[in-house]
């Protein structure tokens, strides 16, 4: 069966307007664990089995291979000719009500098929229209624009409100630019893989010359005489007939990633002919010129993928010249990947709109009802392509051996999450360590036992950064964004609370988590607060808990105070501070010194972190009450308490706990097994006890060295 019968072209030409035929979707079967629409975006997902607890033995999704594009790209070549033309595949059909239209502008292979490893996932979130070139097709650049722009605009006008992502390669890049910036009255969406943006003489008019040079017959002599035979890449076959070091070069440069196997080589060949290659380069040269003469005008947003091996067409100075010129432009740099990104191994670019928050369904992108939760597979993914951080994440988890507490609604601490109520909305409110480094074990741990996904009310400096800005790139908060990370807005706020989300709120902010020598354990909240009044709106319980373990795990050497006596320092501070968005602007003092540093630490040998969720405090049925902005601060004191008297609990008992530091948690888990969770204190003995030393705790101390002598005698 040939593509053609598998797909429902939306055929446009050049010549007529275009027509949309009816689409014929398949039913796909949706995963029990997708979170990707309706109520699922809430926070927790209602599931059998907690999807999240072992996402180590998570397994992909299938989808198509390299093999399937060339095998389809066959079937396209064998009914191919007329003007280009739009098609939807068929396995592009479940997606969810609402979803924005998605067009797809090949590159140099103009077969349209260049997301066909993407299809199954970007199906379940857009309505995806691929465009096609016949390899005989010879449509201007301008013509080509136009027939862009009619079917960009016909469908805006029958969706006013929803943006129309383009994705464009190489030369359908430089296309989409050139549509974006002849209609900046529509709200595109542009991402953009590899750019061609202007047309390098340096390498590009060698290569054209080459291309003249070589002879028509050249194809056959490459599939007979080494196609089968030697299995060489095509670039190897150019080195060894052209045998000329640069001019090798480019050609490696072009085809090492698409010709990976000899047993495609016709199929390529066909596809991409000495006049049709000819061809694609003067449709670039005429694109990038109509481009340029206009990009001032492109406001849309845009994503712009960099494969740091791309280097035949690719600079990257185009790039920061492109990164400089867009208003609202992110570059994300993929450095081990080639120029044909979409085709490649551990590229999925659903992923990467996640990461980047760049999916949105309205006019304005909403960070609630936008939000797609990530799969158990691409939490696994993202944990190996961030592998430092998250092998940083593994070691410190088990060096410090994290123990979390809750309390039951009769009072009882346990050594689990079962206190924590499995329903929104809950407002959790605790104290920042140094630098945050809680968060992550907080947030994964909550993830894998509770299968509830935190909603961090986060900086928003996370979320956006002007051009020439010194603040970090926006990939450092990657984990922040996909993890459910919001600006920190009362809007924002108050939608999660009526989508019945569990929020992590950190009222000490920036100033806490950036504190100085001697407050490890001092809050900096606000006088007032009216997180208390806008939670009984909507009956949210309130969760107090206390974080306590930095003191153990490193000491702070280099202050802000200190940093700010050093002058080239000082003003770096400033710097980074101005270019950032200011918060408790209405604070004086230390509440409203929001200043970003990097604290000079140094490691200490890793003690213990302990957690502890104090018990709920219910505002249900007291929104009235609570209406009383003295009796909601009273409400307020009281979770501040809470959260204090939880840190003390803490930092009492971890004096008895026998496994505090490391080494008694090393031989244990050596006796044990690494899998086994490691003891601590005594819950019982805590709780009739408030951290006074005992008989009992004295002779657990004992008992534990007794273990250490046992061990080291065997």
């Amino acid at each position: 069966m040939a593509i053609t019968d598998r797909i429902c072209p939306i055929i446009s030409s050049v010549s007529t307007r275009a027509y949309n035929l009816d689409f014929f979707y398949r039913n796909s079967i949706q995963r029990s664990t997708s979170v990707a629409y309706g109520p699922k975006h809430r926070g927790t997902v209602t599931a059998t089995v907690n999807p999240y607890s072992c996402t180590e033995a998570a397994q992909p999704e299938e989808r198509k291979s390299l093999k399937d594009f060339f095998v389809e790209a066959g079937d396209f070549l064998s009914s191919d000719g007329g003007p280009p033309r739009w098609f939807s595949p068929l396995e592009c059909g479940a997606r969810a009500p609402g979803s924005p239209l998605l067009l797809y502008l090949p590159g140099i292979d103009g077969t349209g098929l260049g997301l066909i490893r993407h299809h199954r996932r970007l199906g379940e979130i857009f309505d995806i229209w691929c465009l096609h070139f016949p390899v005989s097709d010879r449509t201007p650049s301008p013509d080509i624009v136009k027939l862009i722009e009619r079917t960009v605009r016909s469908e805006y006008y029958r969706f006013p409100n929803r943006p129309i992502y383009i994705v464009g390669e190489s030369i359908g890049a430089c296309l989409a630019l050139d549509v974006a910036a002849s209609n900046p009255d529509i709200d595109l969406i542009l991402i953009l893989a590899n750019p061609v943006t202007r047309f390098n003489n340096f390498i590009l008019q060698p290569l054209s010359g080459l291309l003249e040079f070589l002879p028509d017959q050249l194809p056959i002599l490459i599939e007979e005489d080494f196609g089968f035979k030697h299995g060489y890449p095509l670039a190897e076959i150019l080195e060894t007939i052209l045998n000329g070091a640069d001019v090798a070069q480019i050609g490696r440069g072009i085809f090492r990633d698409f010709f990976a196997t000899s047993a495609n080589l016709p199929t390529l060949i066909r596809t991409l002919p000495k006049d049709t290659l000819l061809w694609k380069l003067h449709l670039l040269k005429s694109a990038s010129a109509s481009l340029n003469s206009h990009m001032h005008t492109v406001k849309a947003q845009t994503l712009i993928l960099l494969s740091g091996r791309d280097q035949w067409l690719l600079n990257k100075e185009d790039i920061e010249r492109l990164h400089r010129a867009l208003p609202k432009c992110e570059v994300r740099e993929f450095k081990n990947n080639g120029h044909f990104l979409f085709l490649e191994d551990g590229v999925d670019l659903v992923t990467i709109i996640k990461f980047a928050y760049f999916y949105r369904r309205g006019k304005t992108l909403d960070y609630i009802s936008d939000y797609i939760m990530p799969t158990p597979f691409e939490f696994k993914e993202f944990e190996e392509s961030q592998r430092y951080e998250f092998l940083l994440h593994r070691l410190v988890t088990a060096a410090i051996s994290p123990v979390f507490f809750s309390t039951l609604e009769n009072g009882t601490i346990v050594r689990s999450l079962s206190g924590i109520p499995s329903e929104g909305p809950v407002i959790y409110v605790g104290n920042h360590m140094l630098l945050g480094i809680e968060l992550l074990q907080l947030a994964i741990h909550v993830l894998k036992e509770k299968n509830i996904m935190l909603r961090g009310l986060a900086h928003p400096m996370m979320f956006s950064k002007a051009v020439g800005s010194k603040l970090p790139d926006m990939q450092m908060f990657d984990s922040a964004r996909i993890g459910g990370a919001v600006p920190v807005s009362s809007l924002n706020f108050y939608k999660l609370l009526r989508s019945k989300a569990h929020i992590l709120l950190y009222p000490g902010g920036v100033r806490e988590a950036l504190h100085r020598k001697g407050e490890e354990y001092k809050l900096f909240w606000p006088q007032h607060s009216e997180f208390v009044r806008v939670a009984s709106k909507f009956g949210a319980k309130i969760i107090p808990f206390g974080v306590v373990g930095e003191d153990d795990l490193c000491q702070m050497v280099l202050d802000y105070n200190d940093q700010m006596k050093i002058p080239f320092i000082k003003n770096f501070i400033q710097e980074i501070t101005q270019d950032a968005t200011k918060l408790r602007n209405g604070e004086k003092g230390e509440l409203g010194n929001q200043d970003l540093h990097i604290p000079g630490i140094i490691p200490k040998i890793p003690g213990r972190l302990y957690v502890h969720f104090g018990k709920p405090i219910e505002t249900e049925g007291k929104q009235k009450e609570l209406n009383d902005k003295e009796k909601a601060h009273d409400v307020y004191l009281q979770v501040k308490s809470e959260v204090e008297r939880c840190m003390t609990y803490l930092k009492m008992q971890r004096e008895s706990d026998p496994y505090r530091f490391i080494f008694p948690r090393f031989l244990y888990s050596v006796s044990h097994g690494f899998s086994s969770q490691i003891p601590t204190f005594d819950l019982y003995q805590a709780s009739e006890s408030y951290g006074e030393e005992d008989e009992s705790k004295t002779s657990q101390r004992g008992k534990v060295c007794y273990e250490m002598l046992t061990f080291l005698m065997s």
